[in-house]
């Protein structure tokens, strides 16, 4: 097959970066990218690969102990209404940087795996390169799950690292995520004579009041520090601005340290808001650190540096639901994922390439 776009995996990381960005790949779009990737991995001898709808998958074969999976996502969130594409550099307090939608989230990480596919033709380990779709979105959609459902054979590893942004850290494990809608009833009426009906809007104050006064925990996983959160991240209502509204309902997002379950973390949310209308939207487990595992340790010692708990939910939650010690490790500040002013030093593109290349070389 041939793609529009190619991609150059002698390029420099940066360059490589900046080329993968610029395809642009929002969640369900991710085509171009996917046959951009494939294309240039099937150029490479040493690899089987293997194209599952928007997934690319490359492994080699080389009967070592141990297999090794490297895993990134290819989607990113829309595009900033005033554009973050096509990159640009810039130049920071301390070095280049990359900007653009992409540089964070994470196709910086999607850079290193491509450069370290073609420069490991002999690893110590054999390696599975697995670029999936539909991270960003609802669960349900996200193309390493299906591949988990569809062929599990390929996902079969001893230990995965996910090269989500980490600022050059290993995070271990990951929080859990629920959606949920709380729903509150009403009477419609004419807002021209409102006592005649029941304002749905005015009967969510009370769920606004619960989520403003909401004490989330901080909790110690295996030694490592979540820190929780319940937060509205959308209400809706009304049928017209001369109608008072019969339904109001409020989207709340739980975001629940890895020492609860999926059932544990919706039993606390029904609680939270007992007598409320609380449907389930959707639910993805977290995974607890396993860094006490031997494989995790070596990849901490081979790594260095410091190790903290993932705050956010990633895909090492989907490894540890098959048995899969897991970890994140890749460029980019977490804190600027999804921001419209998102950019990663260069420096730590190279530094992350350098770290992999150590481990498995």
């Amino acid at each position: 097959m041939d793609a529009a776009h190619t991609l150059d995996l002698a390029a420099h990381v940066t360059d490589l970066t900046a080329a993968v960005c610029d395809i642009e790949s929002v969640s369900g779009d991710e085509g171009p990218l996917a046959d951009a990737v494939e294309v240039a991995l099937r150029k490479l001898e040493h690899l089987e690969v293997t194209r599952d709808g928007n997934c690319v998958v490359a492994r080699t074969h080389l009967g070592r102990p141990e297999r090794v999976v490297l895993a990134g996502h290819l989607d990113t969130v829309p595009l900033s209404s005033a554009g973050n594409l096509p990159t640009w550099r810039e130049q920071g307090a301390d070095g280049v940087e990359l900007w653009g939608r992409g540089t964070v989230d994470m196709k910086g990480g999607v850079a290193v795996q491509l450069r370290l596919a073609a420069q490991l033709a002999e690893p110590n380990r054999d390696l599975t390169f697995i670029f999936y779709d539909c991270e960003e979105v609802e669960s349900q959609r996200n193309g390493l799950r299906r591949l988990a459902a569809t062929t599990p054979e390929l996902l079969t590893c001893d230990f995965a690292v996910l090269l989500e942004p980490t600022g050059g850290l290993v995070e271990g494990g990951c929080k859990g995520t629920m959606r949920a809608d709380i729903r509150t009833s009403g009477v419609a009426a004419h807002s021209g004579r409102p006592w005649l009906g029941t304002n749905a809007i005015h009967a969510a104050a009370p769920v606004l009041k619960i989520l403003a006064e909401y004490q989330a925990r901080e909790v110690d996983v295996d030694g490592l520090v979540y820190r929780e959160g319940l937060s509205a991240v959308g209400i809706r209502g009304g049928a017209g601005n001369n109608v008072i509204p019969d339904e109001c309902v409020v989207t709340v997002n739980y975001r629940f340290a890895p020492d609860r379950d999926e059932s544990q973390a919706e039993t606390h949310v029904r609680e939270i808001f007992d007598g409320y209308d609380v449907v389930v939207t959707d639910m993805a487990g977290g995974a607890r650190p396993g860094l006490h595992l031997p494989l995790a340790q070596a990849f901490v010692a081979a790594i260095g540096g410091e190790v903290a708990g993932k705050q956010g939910w990633t895909d090492v939650a989907r490894f540890a639901s098959l048995g899969i010690p897991a970890v994140n490790y890749g460029p980019g500040d977490p804190l600027l994922c999804h921001k419209d002013d998102e950019h990663c030093p260069v420096e730590e593109l190279v530094a992350a390439e350098a770290a992999l290349l150590r481990w498995l070389e």
